[in-house]
């Protein structure tokens, strides 16, 4: 059971699963199975994402969302090729190097954006500058998204469509990194097929961990022509797991009854209390806004001293450009109280009650 009050915000990845999916683990336990993927969850699995995303798709679960996107990267790049993605994305900077190495060496590249978000017109840019040069340049090959990103906002749908089809239209393939999909989707009050496919995603990175599983993550491949290579490259990355059973029950778990948008709702709704609340306390503002289940607080840091001196434990991060004071990343999980949300806030305003 979580510790309350809550003094950990420093990522969705601190805390347990769902009771929900810690129960499937127990019920897949019992018996035998088949190997592999060959077992009756994972069937099952694989119909209930066609039904929730409207579309047939390959699902190749994997443990980490580094292996998803690494693996997406590595299929819609040769090693002389180029991915094009917003310069703070996940792929990018924390990831140490994975989708290069999966893929033999094609070479991420980064564009600005404000809020963590690329548009078409740098883009295209890019890409014709880009095959201009000839073979003096990696050759563009595929864009990837992070969809929520990393300051916390979300691509439209109209953005998407939009970066989608520029994509296209210069034989671009694109990917998204959904390691918090549910948050993004949510906070949109859109459908899974809306935000993807019929925007022009071919695979998506389906995150879960951050959002009650265990340890779960996902392909989901909409363009079926590279289904087969993903599948070769999963087994050859040492990510096929054997018992694939206990990797589909925490998904299938994760998926019905509406699990995932109950957590991420959740998440969102105490990011959105907090944001509220934050906004009333004096030399403190946000930097981003909060669109998902992340804030970006600008502070001087005699209040971030005493956040950690009080116990509270966050990353420090980048201030952007024209935020001339120390900035701290918060992270609101799916398991976080209302009372974890307004102790911090007391804990940072003196005058605010405590709650009880």
């Amino acid at each position: 059971m979580p510790t309350h009050p809550r003094r950990d915000f420093a990522s969705d990845n601190i805390s347990g699963a769902s009771p929900d999916i810690l129960a499937a683990l127990s019920r897949v336990n019992d018996g035998t199975a088949g190997a592999y993927g060959a077992d009756d969850c994972s069937e099952r699995l694989s119909v209930l994402v066609s039904e929730i995303f409207e579309h047939p798709a390959t699902v190749l679960p994997v443990t980490t969302g580094t292996a998803a996107n690494a693996l997406a990267l590595a299929a819609l790049a040769r090693p002389y090729e180029a991915v094009y993605c917003h310069e703070t994305a996940h792929v990018m900077t924390d990831e140490c190097g994975a989708p290069e190495f999966y893929s033999n060496g094609a070479k991420l590249i980064g564009l600005p954006g404000h809020g963590g978000r690329i548009e078409a017109p740098a883009l295209r840019s890019a890409v014709e500058f880009a095959r201009s040069m000839g073979v003096h340049h990696v050759q563009p090959a595929a864009v990837t998204l992070s969809e929520a990103t990393e300051w916390g906002t979300v691509y439209s749908i109209e953005e998407i469509g939009t970066l989608c089809e520029t994509a296209h239209s210069l034989g671009l393939r694109t990917h998204m990194d959904g390691a918090r999909f549910a948050n993004a989707l949510v906070s949109l009050g859109v459908t899974p097929a809306a935000l993807t496919w019929r925007a022009g995603i071919d695979v998506l990175s389906f995150g879960a961990t951050k959002n009650g599983a265990l340890a779960a993550e996902a392909l989901i491949v909409f363009d079926r022509s590279i289904a087969s290579e993903l599948e070769f490259r999963r087994k050859r990355a040492g990510h096929l797991w054997s018992k694939m059973r206990f990797l589909s029950a925490q998904l299938e778990a994760y998926l019905t009854d509406g699990l995932w948008l109950r957590n991420a709702t959740h998440a969102n709704t105490m990011a959105q209390r907090l944001a509220q609340g934050l906004a009333g306390i004096p030399e403190v503002r946000l930097v981003q806004p909060v669109e998902a289940n992340e804030l970006f607080v600008a502070m001087p840091q005699r209040r971030i001293d005493h956040l950690r001196t009080e116990g509270y434990h966050f990353y420090d991060w980048p201030a952007p450009a024209g935020v001339h004071e120390p900035v701290i990343r918060l992270v609101v999980a799916f398991d976080v109280e209302a009372r974890d949300v307004d102790t911090l806030l007391s804990t940072l305003d003196p005058d605010r009650p405590r709650p009880p």
